[in-house]
């Protein structure tokens, strides 16, 4: 099945951003921000520190990229209540990540703060965002979400941030979609793509949750662009998920036993990442 076109050729975001086929980008799951319920005071270095190691391990593990989320700040709040001081923690975060290591990092913004992480990315030459809703509308924890795409591409031209990717979610995890529920996935793939993302991104349910290959496929079959897996893969899971897709975000399959809030795991890295050199190899 061909994808129907609606804009002109993109260069490929994902090949110019990674030099190999089928790029890994892992997560750090930043501890509570100040501001967010879950501070309890603690020395913002802490959580730079606990970041930075991550993002050590992460490296060390052969990881392509690393994108950093402030994870720990629920209840997220919506886009436009995020403040200054959460603008603020993730930016001094992102630049001790960036001072561990020399791997590529994007930004996370929860919930769905496109336009905080795109100043962000400019501020700490960051290489992408992620848009966990980037076009139409869905019932998410937080209420309805508006997709940002409009505000957020002229915000993006407005602080000169061409080189800054986005990389958007398609029928994006926690979350209802009912007022979208006469459209395809397929068709909200196309969407995206209409409104000038770069990557995007098929999901399972929640954090960890696994994404289906036929969810993949269905996104793929909506687009141009290059599709990659934003949730639940596990080693196990490379070769089929790698069959459809051109990369992957993974978090917390990496993280000590398998949870999301605790420390990047150096075997579980290295576990996935030998798992991931087998498919490159073979293909």
């Amino acid at each position: 099945m061909t994808a129907p076109k609606v804009l002109p050729t993109k260069p490929d975001t994902l090949a110019d951003l990674f030099p190999v086929k089928k790029p890994v980008i892992g997560v750090i799951h930043l501890k509570a921000l100040p501001g967010a319920p879950r501070y309890r005071g603690e020395p913002v270095r802490d959580v730079y520190a606990a970041a930075a190691a991550d993002a050590r391990v992460l490296a060390a593990g052969g990881v392509d990229g690393i994108i950093v989320e402030n994870a720990s700040d629920m209840p997220f709040s919506r886009p436009e209540h995020i403040g200054p001081e959460t603008v603020a923690a993730l930016t001094a975060a992102c630049l001790e990540v960036r001072a561990a290591v020399e791997t590529p990092i994007g930004i996370t913004c929860v919930a769905n703060g496109v336009i905080p992480a795109l100043a962000i990315a400019k501020a700490v030459g960051a290489r992408w965002v992620r848009a966990n809703q980037w076009v139409n509308a869905y019932v998410a924890n937080e209420g309805i979400m508006n997709g940002p795409a409009p505000e957020a591409m002229r915000y993006r031209s407005r602080i000169g941030a061409h080189d800054v990717a986005i990389f958007a979610d398609v029928h994006v995890k926690f979350g209802a979609h009912a007022i979208t529920s006469d459209r395809s996935i397929t068709e909200q793939a196309t969407d995206a793509e209409w409104f000038d993302a770069d990557v995007l991104i098929a999901t399972g349910t929640r954090t960890g949750s696994p994404t289906e290959p036929r969810e993949v496929e269905e996104v793929r079959a909506g687009t141009n662009l290059p599709v990659i897996v934003g949730s639940g893969l596990a080693p196990e899971q490379v070769p089929d998920l790698f069959a459809v897709a051109d990369g992957a975000i993974i978090g917390q399959w990496l993280k000590v036993d398998g949870r999301w809030w605790n420390p990047v795991d150096p075997a579980r890295v290295e576990r996935l990442m030998n798992a991931v050199a087998r498919v490159r190899g073979a293909s």
